[in-house]
């Protein structure tokens, strides 16, 4: 939520209106108990007879009560939508703002104001605080367009703070001097108190709501409008007047590198970036940041994934002022680019923005996308303008009228004619059938107010008038008017002129501050970022395993977002996350990094009888125990990895026995789940198997062809 929401707590609100319900029902609970610990009435009790007591005037089924509480929720909630958190589509302002605008207006003479006094002047049309009006007063000023500020605006690179607004000035910039107000089309209502009138909407010439961006939360509502560039704006509004495609992103006071892939016309989300700089083999600079960061969010990123260990800095250093510089210190024999992608992995070097586009229009809110809100704001600057060449026209005809009347009545004397009459209206009369000789010189009819202008003319003034210059402002209005008459038949043309004048005044002052990737942003791969992230260590004489431990033998390495298999020599075995420290017993088979899809061969001997099987894992749910073979007395005898080309099995020396060993093909035995049996190999005492070939080994074996028998 941004500073200049200044939203009711809605929460609390309802908060409160549920502690009151609880309240009254718990009193009424409570009536119930102590009528129902006993029915004796004590001496001095007293019941008034004939009351109801079903009935109580705040029941929660009181139609009176439950009406009155949805009307009251339904006017706030619509008060808090269109007179607070959401901005206008028209002049893309929330009220705080456009209040703000219209005092600086209002108190407007070029020169720098106290920010005070103006929060002051807002106070008069604004119902809330005053720290409100203040902080969105900042905001503004800090995106450049429409306020210039004087002293300590606080930055937004670091996230520091304003000064007092006693201490800090600001006006209006030309660009909103020129593009906001015009008295004459702006619509006004009176203020909360009565005693102001203050405008519904500026008449705004440039589209605000997508420059300045918004974001707000409402009753059930809530919309994030990204800041976009000005003159890409005001291009993109000519391609709307020419019917010509267009497209825009979003561009960032903090700058970045933006990856809008995902933007969908403002209805997605963008990525974006810090720009990071290899200074040398062991600093890294960040020299812009991601929207919606400062250093100090920044920093405190990178000292989380410090801690978590995803990352390996050696130190941080803020050398931030006017622009952004952060030196991130790597320890020797880092590579600078794999922890800048893990910088972009793991910290606020790189966030995700959603775009969700709500505005009011014609007192409704409404969800937009980009391009229709433009086309809607190019709409109304066509209309605007509009109004204001007929404006223009209007004051030149009435102009016009006026300097022509005034010839008239000096040029012939008409002032004479009023001597010798004795009444007011006999004197109006000879000045009305006086220049109504010359009507055919006039563009329109001549009224009493015309009539009491003529009367206000001084004689200091007919004694000057000078014909000659009166007729030379007549001709410059004349052609004025042509000029006008001309760019209201040409509108789109007209509406295309001012757009370039406009760019070509001010949209350098503006540049692009946002690179935009135009591959986009390749997908990281995190877990071979960390795949060295965490060691596990077996502590076989205490039976712990873990990544925190100080003793032990270290088994493997993986990541924290690895999973790990856990195989016991009876057979049991659990999918768990790397633990810190577990006791898992000294019978420990295999410790792996879990892959659902891996092949394993294993061997295991079960009531004298010997059994093989090739299996994966496949799906297991977290931290719960399983068994690869059957209940009972169990022993595995072989597990490995893979697929071996053949299993080597040699049998226990017994009395009369032929066959000493045997020799497995392995790739005749099918890959299965986890739960299989297995394949029955043999029924003698198996003394050693081997997935290589053993020294002993008597190479005139033969493979056993009845070896594989499916159980």
């Amino acid at each position: 939520m941004s500073k200049d929401d200044d939203l009711f707590p809605e929460e609390e609100v309802q908060e409160e209106v549920q502690e009151e319900v609880q309240e009254e029902v718990g009193g009424q609970r409570s009536e119930g108990r102590e009528e129902e610990r006993g029915e004796k009435e004590e001496p001095g009790d007293e019941r008034v007879e004939g009351r109801d007591e079903e009935s109580t005037p705040h029941s929660d089924d009181d139609p009176a009560l439950r009406e009155m509480i949805d009307d009251n929720f339904l006017e706030y909630a619509s008060y808090v939508i269109r007179d607070r958190a959401i901005p206008q589509l028209d002049d893309g302002l929330k009220p705080v703002q456009r209040r703000i605008m219209w005092s600086l207006h209002r108190n407007d003479d070029g020169k720098f104001i106290k920010v005070a006094n103006i929060v002051g002047y807002t106070m008069q049309f604004h119902p809330h605080g005053d720290a409100s009006i203040a902080d969105a007063l900042v905001t503004l000023a800090n995106k450049r367009y429409l306020i210039e500020g004087q002293g300590n605006y606080g930055n937004i690179h670091t996230g520091d703070p304003a000064a007092a607004s006693r201490y800090i000035e600001c006006r209006l910039t030309p660009l909103a001097r020129e593009q906001l107000f015009n008295k004459n089309l702006t619509r006004f209502v009176p203020s909360y108190d009565g005693r102001n009138q203050e405008p519904v909407t500026l008449p705004a010439k440039i589209p605000l709501l997508l420059m300045l961006g918004a974001e707000g939360i409402a009753v059930g509502l809530a919309t994030r409008i990204l800041p976009h560039n000005f003159g890409e704006l005001l291009k993109a509004q000519v391609a709307i007047l020419r019917k010509r495609g267009f497209e825009l992103f979003p561009d960032f006071m903090t700058g970045g590198i933006m990856d809008a892939s995902d933007y969908d016309d403002g209805r997605g989300r963008v990525k974006v970036r810090a720009v990071i700089q290899v200074k040398d083999k062991t600093t890294l600079v960040v020299r812009e940041l991601p929207f919606n960061t400062t250093t100090e969010t920044l920093i405190k990123s990178i000292e989380d994934a410090i801690r978590k260990k995803k990352i390996k800095i050696r130190s941080i250093h803020d050398y931030t002022a006017e622009n952004v510089e952060l030196h991130l210190n790597m320890l020797s024999g880092q590579d600078p680019q794999e922890t800048i992608q893990k910088l972009y992995a793991f910290t606020d070097c790189e966030i995700s923005v959603n775009s969700a586009i709500l505005c009011i229009e014609n007192n409704r809110p409404v969800e937009l996308t980009v391009k229709e809100v433009l086309k809607k704001l190019t709409h109304r600057l066509v209309e605007i303008l509009e109004q204001e060449l007929e404006w223009e026209k209007a004051r030149l005809l009435d102009e016009f009228h006026n300097k022509t009347l005034v010839q008239i009545f000096i040029e012939n004397r008409i002032y004479k004619d009023i001597e010798e009459c004795k009444t007011y209206t006999a004197v109006q009369k000879a000045v009305l059938d006086g220049v109504n000789r010359f009507r055919h010189l006039l563009r329109r009819d001549v009224v009493t107010e015309d009539v009491e202008m003529l009367l206000a003319v001084r004689i200091k003034r007919i004694s000057r008038f000078d014909i000659d210059k009166n007729r030379k402002d007549l001709d410059d209005i004349l052609i004025a008017l042509d000029e006008v008459e001309k760019n209201l038949k040409r509108m789109v043309d007209y509406t295309v002129d001012f757009l370039k004048a406009l760019h070509k005044k001010y949209a350098k002052d503006y540049p692009r501050l946002t690179q935009i990737s135009e591959d986009g942003f390749k997908k990281i791969e995190v877990r071979k970022l960390t795949a060295s992230e965490l060691k596990i260590k077996f502590d076989s004489a205490g039976g712990y395993l873990g990544h925190a431990m100080k003793e032990g033998d270290d088994l493997l390495e993986c990541s924290s977002l690895d999973k790990i298999m856990v195989v016991w020599k009876d057979g049991r075995y659990m999918m768990m996350p790397p633990p810190e420290k577990l006791f898992v017993d000294k019978d420990i088979l295999y410790v792996g990094v879990f892959d659902r899809d891996k092949e394993f061969i294993m061997a295991y001997t079960h009531k004298q009888t010997s059994y093989l099987k090739r299996f994966t894992f496949g799906g297991a749910i977290q931290n719960k125990e399983y068994s690869l073979c059957p209940d009972g007395k169990t022993k595995v005898i072989l597990f490995e990895e893979g697929t071996p080309e053949h299993v080597y099995v040699k049998f226990a020396p017994m009395k009369n026995q032929r066959v000493h060993q045997q020799l497995l093909d392995v790739a005749k035995y099918q890959v299965k789940g986890a739960k299989t049996k297995g394949y029955q190999i043999t029924m003698k005492k198996v003394q050693n198997i081997a997935t290589k070939r053993p020294r002993n080994w008597d190479d005139s074996t033969n493979l056993d062809p009845n070896a594989v028998m499916d159980f």
